[in-house]
């Protein structure tokens, strides 16, 4: 590992981070399109996967992404039919978003994707050297 000032790409860890995510997502992204997807819409998916009857601002919070970027993916979701808007009964101005029949079953098709392309990223290690990668990546995450 390079340890001194200069820039070697091939031992910068931004770098093959960047390369290993870059793989990671265009793989993703690639299966979900098969699925009429897109990496865009993942994330506001797993939110409302977990919990439902959330405002857009609590799923722009929760999955990390800006708000202007949640009104257009939730308005690509509606036009999909896999979520719907209903209106919040404490807010005239908001209004909870709520999955529909085919978003709820849109679920088994398509959430063992990551786990599959995560685990095609990993097998050139050893379990233990797995294990260790994650760890150490959690701890990296935590505070941010």
């Amino acid at each position: 590992m390079n340890m001194n000032n200069e820039f070697d790409r091939q031992s910068s860890f931004g770098w093959l981070l960047n390369v290993a995510a870059n793989h990671a997502a265009k793989e993703f992204d690639k299966r979900l399109r098969e699925k009429g997807l897109t990496l865009a819409l993942w994330p506001t998916l797993m939110c409302l996967w977990e919990k439902e009857g959330m405002t857009q601002r609590e799923i722009a919070q929760m999955s990390k992404v800006e708000s202007s970027t949640t009104t257009r993916t939730l308005d690509k979701l509606e036009a999909l039919d896999l979520v719907e808007r209903r209106a919040d009964p404490e807010s005239r101005r908001s209004f909870r978003i709520f999955l529909t029949e085919k978003g709820h079953a849109l679920k088994e098709d398509v959430i063992h994707l990551p786990v599959e392309i995560n685990q095609d990223l990993l097998s050139g290690l050893e379990k233990e050297e797995q294990r260790t990668l994650i760890a150490i990546l959690q701890k990296l995450v935590a505070p941010l």
